[in-house]
């Protein structure tokens, strides 16, 4: 028998901080099943959602042991039974991973991976995912915004915030406003008088929602929360305005599908074009960890690089 291949990949056994993230070499590379691809991952993107579920605080936990990671790009390296849409060579990104994306090899089954545009290079096809699908599903499937609206970004510089508002731009919002600006609530309601703001996506609600339903004139969608917050349920009633709480673990198999075909055609034409922050080694993702919930300023996608 062909001994089976080994890989470096991250791995938890225990939920805890940073620090539980152990990188070993010796894991066993996964073999595609019916209907799943084999990826040879070159980068993966990393999203706050992942060290929430590593800590334990998330309410989806993995069976432990388990790889982090869900965003990866690459190249397929081998697909199991009854795939017909990619082979062996094919420049992929995903939107899900069964074995876990922080690895040189991530299995994958075949309806959660796309082609990769050959405009786009690997980091930026691993900073799709969850940003683009999240910004999409929020922006366009929840709040159905529309051309014309106004729409108010918290947290524009990350990467769900850098998608929202490219894909809010292409479908032709009036504004497309980026917070941390001092006195930026007195500066909004300048520009939009009365009506307020149509559609706000709220990267951080913990901090900022009060402050939303005092600007807005239609709904909150709530893609990212780190804490809890203290509103007067009141502000809402006077505009008939709504909170929505996006997780992309919500969407069906079918919005997925609608999702991506939307997307793909912002490759192709050239509005959706992912913004790349920091980069770290595998050998770093315990640093990548905590940057990312505690360190502010950065611009753009964090990425794993492999």
């Amino acid at each position: 028998m062909t001994p089976q291949k080994l890989m470096r990949a991250v791995r938890v056994f225990q939920f805890g901080g940073p620090e539980v993230l152990k990188l070993q070499s010796d894991v066993a590379v996964p073999i595609p099943k019916d209907s799943e691809v084999l990826i040879k991952v070159h980068a993966c993107g990393v999203n706050p959602v992942e060290t929430y579920i590593r800590s334990g605080t998330y309410s989806r936990k993995p069976a432990l042991p388990y790889t982090p990671g869900s965003d990866v790009a690459g190249v397929i390296e081998a697909v199991g039974d009854n795939v017909s849409a990619f082979k062996k060579g094919d420049r992929v990104f995903t939107t899900g991973t069964i074995s876990g994306g922080y690895a040189e090899y991530a299995l994958a089954a075949d309806h959660t991976v796309y082609k990769l545009p050959e405009k786009l290079d690997f980091k930026q096809g691993a900073a799709i995912g969850i940003p683009y699908f999240s910004a999409y599903r929020a922006l366009i499937h929840s709040a159905r915004a529309k051309a014309g609206e106004t729409v108010l970004v918290h947290g524009a510089s990350g990467g769900v915030g850098i998608a929202t508002c490219q894909i809010a731009r292409a479908y032709g919002t009036k504004d497309c406003f980026a917070k941390w600006k001092v006195n930026y609530v007195d500066k909004i309601k300048t520009i939009c008088l009365v009506e307020g703001i149509d559609v706000i996506i709220e990267m951080l609600a913990n901090v900022n929602l009060n402050k939303d339903l005092n600007l807005l004139s239609y709904g909150v969608q709530v893609v990212g929360n780190r804490g809890t917050i203290e509103i007067n349920p009141r502000d809402t009633m006077v505009k008939e305005c709504s909170i929505i709480g996006v997780t992309l673990f919500a969407t069906t198999k079918e919005e997925f599908q609608q999702f991506a075909a939307a997307l793909q055609a912002g490759m192709e034409v050239g509005w959706l074009k992912p913004v790349i922050g920091p980069q770290y080694p595998l050998e770093k993702v315990a640093q990548a960890h905590e940057n990312i919930i505690h360190s502010s300023g950065a611009a753009g996608k964090m990425i794993l690089l492999l």
